[in-house]
């Protein structure tokens, strides 16, 4: 079981291992792109995620998580070969198709794979600790990586997309490593049978959800911690480093820093239970985000580091409470892959929308305003799940989970 935890480990970093992600926007406004064009790309690439999640989720259900990973990894090489070849509008939004399709096919899968190898050699109580390691090893490796990335773009353009390029050529390698095991909802394809076993998955999807309000409930409040995380960390963190007027050679630096906080919250999720339940920790880490995000627009230079590193380690504490609410609440573990990928559609879809929004204020020179936006719209949402969550059926949900 260490072995393929560590292969875990090893999947988890490389696959995620974006050095393009602190200089991608640079990268676009060097090569010529809008800020229109560049927020449209995004835009797409969120719709894109949500169209793939559910069939990408059903494949991985169906045919095997492991087989998913191996699919899913490859086409991360090809994506990102295309910026370096292909750089104009439309090679770029190739890039981001493919970079949608090859993390559909793992945000769910890995997940999965991990969580039900577990259950089968009865480790499940390791789940949250090794899902949450996971994702601080891969942040402090990003820790050197994006320390670096500014100085090697300046020195070569396409160089942080070479080295992506390399990270994903490994994390095939491992993809391929991992051990098989009895997975009892994987079939072999078979022609007509293939789309019908798809139909039959969207229709247990939906009748699964259906009976489990406290599952769509949890899907619900995980929005406002992957769409700030993804508005701070990816939308609006080179155009607020923009404004703020920060070298290019530091952007990697203070991404850099933002990963130290969020590791560290990663790597022990459990310190928040001596003050919460985990199904509360999730509306004060989220509130905390919404409020770090909103202050930046107040903010110099040196407070918005500041701001910066408290959103982010909120957001490390985050994302391994919430993912064990969503898989404990799952109540069918052939559909574990498929439910995971619906619950990021949701996600995906709301910063479809917001990435829209964002490329029009900052062509208008409105970053603050959307800061305080987006800061101020998180805040009434949490107050709102939270009003729903103090229903004695969501209430008595949780409490009886937390106690199991």
């Amino acid at each position: 079981m260490k072995r393929v935890v560590g292969l875990f480990y090893g999947f988890q970093f490389f696959f995620s291992a974006l050095w393009w992600l602190p200089v991608f926007y640079e990268y676009q406004k060097r090569i010529g792109l809008s800020d229109p064009e560049i927020f449209k790309i995004q835009s797409v690439y969120y719709i894109a995620f949500c169209l793939l999640e559910i069939p990408t989720g059903v494949f991985a259900d169906r045919f095997g998580h492991r087989r998913s990973m191996h699919i899913g990894a490859t086409i991360l090489v090809i994506a990102n070969l295309l910026p370096i070849f292909s750089q104009n509008y439309n090679g770029f939004m190739a890039h981001f198709l493919f970079i949608a399709l090859a993390r559909s096919l793992i945000s769910g899968a890995s997940s999965a794979y991990i969580y039900e190898y577990l259950n089968k050699n009865s480790a499940l109580d390791y789940y949250k600790q090794i899902e949450g390691r996971a994702r601080a090893y891969s942040l402090f490796g990003k820790v050197a990586l994006w320390a670096a990335v500014g100085p090697l773009m300046q020195w070569h353009l396409t160089l942080p997309y070479w080295l992506t390029t390399g990270s994903a050529v490994i994390a095939v390698a491992i993809a391929y490593r991992l051990p098989g095991f009895h997975e009892s909802s994987v079939v072999k394809p078979d022609g007509l049978g293939i789309w019908l076993h798809v139909w039959d998955r969207f229709r247990g999807l939906f009748s699964r959800l259906r009976a489990s309000p406290y599952l769509v409930f949890l899907m619900l409040q995980g929005v406002g911690i992957f769409v700030l995380s993804r508005i701070c960390q990816v939308n609006l963190y080179q155009p607020i480093m923009k404004d703020r007027e920060f070298p290019l050679s530091s952007f990697g630096l203070v991404m850099s820093l933002m990963t130290v906080f969020e590791a560290l919250g990663s790597y022990k999720p459990d310190w928040l239970r001596r003050y919460f339940t985990d199904f509360n920790a999730v509306y004060v880490l989220t509130l905390i985000m919404a409020i770090s995000l909103g202050m930046i627009a107040y903010s110099d230079w040196i407070t918005t580091l500041l701001w910066f590193c408290l959103f982010s380690l909120a957001t490390g504490f985050s994302f391994p409470i919430q993912r064990k609410l969503v898989n404990d609440a799952i109540p069918d573990s052939q559909y574990r892959a498929t439910l995971l990928s619906f619950e990021s559609i949701v996600d995906r879809a709301v910063n479809a929308w917001l990435a829209m929004l964002i490329g029009s204020y900052l062509a208008g020179g409105r970053l603050n305003d959307f800061l305080l936006f987006s800061g101020g719209l998180s805040v009434a949402v949490i107050f709102i799940l939270f009003a729903i969550g103090l229903t004695p059926m969501i209430r008595k949900r949780s409490t009886d989970i937390e106690r199991s």
